[in-house]
């Protein structure tokens, strides 16, 4: 175990400063475009464009990493999100930052997806699960510092900005300059929806609203914060809330739902969300301690279901098709997340910021009605017919991760005559 994490020190440390980078990055931009008076339907417009380019990046990255391998593209991608942060704060107009963003988005999900097909072979199956805590314990640490640093400076000013930029660059130094072998090329992953659906109606639909979930928060609540009186320090901590809610609770979710029928996992977890929401809708303007409860409890729920779908589309597959069926739920995600910030800030805009917090619970809502239903249509799979659930640390999975970390049943077929589940 302690070679396997030596091994990986110089990626963890990357990987450290660019979640560091990212978090400060995604609190700052909201807050700027508020600043300079653009409305809630502008920024969720411009976190759209992340989302494209996160979407679009899980496609090409394959591509470019088969062609020059993981090095060069993790640095070119680096050096993009140091240009998307630096630029932003040199030209503040819409039309920009929606080109910026895009190329954030782009930069952020293939580094991400580089990330996680190194580690993949750096460790083994009986280590697998221990490396990859101690990668989420990173991502989280990173990504809550981050925020943290937006109290240091002024959101309307170019130092934040250029220490975000300063950040990102320094995460190509340990990986650049490290003596260990780069991995194997990326396996390019296909897409295929139509066998996704047939194969797991409820991955299929669950996957798009869990990428509306996340999207929608992820892109906006930090607005959501500022709307309800918070102060940046405020914010930060709501934030960090939400994301320590999800890291804690997704390991015991996931090996609840190894144990009895997934689908009762994902109604109870649909069910607990509106709750949550509802508790933050009522109690999240009463004070930072109140809303930071609301949100953690929110986010112990959020970010688990992507990990949920995943595990039920990887129960359905066939041997062959495992790679088929997860690219599948990782573009549906990606859709997810390009819709969700559009509808989430339109409601801010016309219902103020309760506007969120009722459209996740909403989402939530729909996410336990549908997979209700889904249970009245067909009976869950036994647990020795079931994959092992693999925690998600970010919403998109590499294409190598998708391949090994959760291998395809021997026996991963419907019933004859019967249907999905």
């Amino acid at each position: 175990m302690l070679a396997s994490l030596t091994s990986i020190a110089t990626l963890m440390l990357s990987t450290l400063l660019m979640m560091t980078g990212l978090g400060l990055m995604n609190y700052l931009v909201p807050l700027r475009a508020l600043a300079d008076g653009w409305s809630t339907v502008t920024v969720s417009v411009i976190a759209t464009a992340y989302t494209l380019g996160f979407t679009l990046s899980c496609i090409v990255t394959p591509v470019l990493v088969r062609r020059v391998g993981h090095v060069r593209v993790f640095g070119a991608l680096i050096t993009l999100l140091t240009v998307s942060i630096l630029f932003s704060a040199l030209l503040v107009e819409v039309y920009a930052w929606l080109a910026f963003r895009a190329l954030a988005g782009f930069a952020i999900a293939g580094s991400y997806l580089i990330i996680e097909s190194w580690l993949n072979e750096r460790v083994t199956n009986d280590n697998r699960g221990a490396v990859f805590s101690v990668y989420m314990i990173t991502c989280l640490l990173g990504s809550i510092g981050g925020q943290y640093l937006v109290p240091l400076g002024d959101p309307k000013e170019m130092g934040l900005f250029v220490a975000c930029g300063i950040v990102f660059s320094l995460a190509l130094l340990p990986t650049m300059l490290s003596t260990a072998p780069s991995p194997a090329p990326i396996a390019e992953a296909r897409f295929d929806l139509v066998r996704l659906y047939r194969r797991s109606p409820i991955a299929f639909v669950g996957s798009l609203l869990a990428g509306a979930l996340s999207g929608t928060w992820g892109s906006l609540g930090g607005v959501y914060s500022q709307a309800i009186g918070m102060d940046a320090t405020g914010g930060a901590t709501l934030l960090a809330a939400v994301l320590a809610g999800g890291a804690l609770a997704q390991m015991p979710i996931g090996r609840i739902s190894d144990r009895i029928d997934r689908r009762l996992v994902m109604i109870a977890c649909g069910l607990f969300g509106v709750a949550a929401s509802l508790a933050m809708a009522a109690f999240g303007a009463f004070g930072v301690v109140a809303a930071c409860i609301a949100g953690f409890f929110v986010g112990s729920v959020l970010y688990p279901v992507y990990a949920l779908n995943a595990a039920h589309a990887a129960d359905m597959a066939e041997p062959g098709e495992y790679v088929t069926v997860s690219g599948g739920v990782m573009i549906l995600y990606g859709m997810g997340t390009v819709t969700g910030p559009l509808i989430g800030g339109s409601l801010m805009q016309a219902l103020g910021p309760v506007g969120l917090v009722w459209f996740l619970a909403f989402i939530f809502a729909v996410y336990a009605g549908y997979a209700a239903w889904r249970m009245g249509r067909r009976r869950g799979k036994a647990r020795d017919e079931k994959t092992d659930f693999q925690g998600a640390t970010i919403p998109v999975l590499g294409a190598d991760r998708v391949n090994t970390t959760v291998p395809p049943t021997e026996d991963g077929n419907d019933a004859p005559g019967s249907e999905p589940a």
